[in-house]
């Protein structure tokens, strides 16, 4: 059923998810192409917004904090698992990998690649303070607008 907390949450971590992308980029080597990096995140952002936060609301703002960068983390995960699996696919149809078994332990290896760039200041207080915002909006736009 679509709420105002919902659409309030959709839309803050579409940007949180677009902002993370950002503060994530310098950590990686120089020439790196992105493409599509940051509006893929946000878009990840926009449904872990919409599927986790949006139905968390109404549990008061001290909880609410909690719930926003428990989503924040939420939509790291997904990207990172998700580009992870894209770049370990890209790979095997490369023929990298000797089999299944190898693939899986290849995108296991991607995920853990990618997880040290997140351990950047930047990227870190992004995701807490903006993670934190979020989620009290998100329980004033429940209240607001009930």
């Amino acid at each position: 059923m679509p709420t105002a907390a919902k659409l309030v949450a959709a839309v803050f971590f579409a940007a949180l998810g677009y902002l993370m992308a950002e503060a994530y980029k310098p950590t990686q080597p120089e020439g790196m192409r992105f493409g599509y990096f940051a509006e893929i995140c946000a878009g990840i952002g926009l449904l872990c917004g919409w599927i986790v936060m949006g139905p968390l609301v109404g549990r008061g703002y001290g909880r609410a904090w909690g719930l926003g960068i428990r989503t924040a983390i939420t939509a790291v995960f997904f990207a990172t698992i998700l580009f992870a699996t894209y770049e370990m696919v890209l790979r095997s149809m490369k023929l990298r990998y000797d089999g299944p078994m190898d693939a899986v332990i290849g995108a296991i290896a991607l995920v853990l690649q990618y997880g040290t760039g997140m351990v950047d200041q930047r990227f870190i207080l992004t995701i807490l303070i903006g993670g934190a915002v979020g989620g009290i909006l998100t329980e004033w736009s429940a209240r607001r607008w009930t």
